[in-house]
């Protein structure tokens, strides 16, 4: 049970690691997010959060956020490694954990492929 945690290593909390993810535009997005990418050096993936207000009020961002913790805790070991995804939620999309599940992993190796393709 406590590997399916997300612990405080699979998180983005500095402001250089977020900064780093947008400056590098290594970005994919679908109809529920939009993803920027960064390779870290560490054995996992980490997820970072940016719910702004535009998605809509605190209960809504707060679900928002909830919810992305859950897919990205649930699908972790299917997303590459060594990966940091700064996830946005569109304005007006409706979130839904089976979509977000099926989202994040896609979109996170589609950001991993361009990755590889912009350090050729």
């Amino acid at each position: 049970m406590t590997a399916q945690r997300f612990r405080p290593e699979y998180r983005i909390r500095r402001s250089r690691d977020f900064r780093r993810a947008y400056q590098l535009r290594a970005t994919v997005s679908d109809r529920l997010l939009l993803v920027f990418a960064h390779p870290n050096d560490l054995p996992h993936p980490r997820l970072g959060l940016s719910v702004s207000r535009k998605v809509g009020r605190a209960v809504v961002r707060n679900r928002w956020k909830r919810l992305i913790r859950e897919a990205f805790r649930l699908t972790r070991p299917r997303l590459p490694q060594g990966i940091d995804l700064v996830v946005i939620p569109r304005q007006g999309a409706e979130p839904d954990l089976s979509g977000l599940m099926d989202s994040l992993p896609r979109l996170a190796h589609r950001a991993a492929r361009k990755l590889v393709q912009e350090s050729r």
